[in-house]
């Protein structure tokens, strides 16, 4: 997730730092965004190579703009970044210096209202991060079976009243089909008790991260990403992820803690015989977050959270 216009990606020069920019060497930004963070890298390299994937299309035609003098460096790929394996292959790039994730919805799709990501501005319900995706949020929340609303609103929201959203969701679309964010944010909050809406944060907050969450698979794209940037990082090279809720943080960091791991021989064993060793090691103890001078800033960048790991 990026800052709004004029401010800075998240934790950008933690990011930089973390990547350890060789100006020869090669990169891959999977979350391209709003391209703040890809042209913080491309300015960095002298004969190196920048590698940008985005799932939407309408951030690969902001960045041709916005990295308009660095283009010559830059490879701008349409595409998932649970495909970075078979990216790279396409590209002919064996092995990579340093790769950096900053997961989550960028701001130009929060802020987009037609995007059907926002409880708070009324558009059809999308929330597809591609635009060529067939499943959208409107489908999901007509079609799905009340238990299934239910599993995807506790597990990816973490909603404690799930139960009773999926109830109204069901019955609503019984009469007519769910059209609107705003229809959709209101009969989540009249399926509320009255002590959930004093809470602080909207009372939708929860059930439309889960159902973004769905629609785009994003829990289930991050484990072959993260085998596949593993996979492709050069010795010594860099992976830099940011997080932005509990659910991918925990992902990212088993998966980090599992690259990190050497022998899992019964501690009875005398010797190794399983043979493994560390693929990766852990470049800070405990992740990365935002300053208060950033978080005054950017206030969206609150919950972001920075891992970084480098391959042995």
């Amino acid at each position: 997730m990026e800052a709004d216009c004029g401010h800075k990606p998240v934790l950008l020069e933690e990011c930089i730092d973390a990547l350890d920019i060789k100006p020869d060497g090669v990169y891959v930004d999977g979350t391209l965004g709003r391209a703040g963070h890809s042209q913080a890298i491309a300015r960095r390299l002298k004969t190196g190579r920048l590698i940008a994937l985005d799932r939407d299309e309408t951030a690969l035609d902001a960045a041709r703009t916005r990295l308009a003098e660095q283009m010559e460096r830059v490879t701008l790929v349409h595409a998932n970044f649970s495909r970075l394996g078979e990216v790279l292959d396409d590209l002919g790039v064996r092995a990579a210096d340093g790769m950096l994730f900053d997961l989550g919805v960028s701001s130009p799709q929060l802020d987009d209202a037609s995007r059907g990501f926002s409880y708070k501005q009324d558009a059809p319900l999308d929330m597809r991060m591609d635009t060529q995706s067939p499943l959208t949020a409107r489908e999901l929340v007509n079609t799905a079976s009340c238990d299934e609303l239910r599993r995807i609103l506790y597990e990816y929201g973490e909603e404690r009243y799930a139960p009773q959203i999926a109830r109204a969701i069901c019955a609503a679309r019984e009469s007519r089909p769910i059209e609107t964010t705003l229809e959709l944010a209101e009969l989540i909050r009249s399926a509320m008790p009255a002590r959930a809406l004093r809470e602080k944060q909207h009372p939708a907050k929860r059930s439309f991260q889960a159902i973004r969450i769905a629609v785009n698979d994003e829990l289930g794209e991050l484990t072959p990403m993260l085998d596949a940037a593993e996979a492709h990082l050069k010795p010594g090279g860099r992976l830099a992820v940011i997080t932005f809720h509990s659910l991918e943080d925990r992902i990212v960091k088993r998966k980090l803690r599992e690259f990190a791991t050497g022998c899992v021989c019964p501690p009875e064993f005398p010797v190794c015989v399983c043979g493994r060793t560390p693929r990766m090691r852990p470049v800070t103890r405990k992740p990365v977050v935002p300053s208060e001078a950033e978080l005054a800033e950017n206030p969206r960048a609150r919950s972001a959270k920075l891992r970084i790991a480098e391959k042995c």
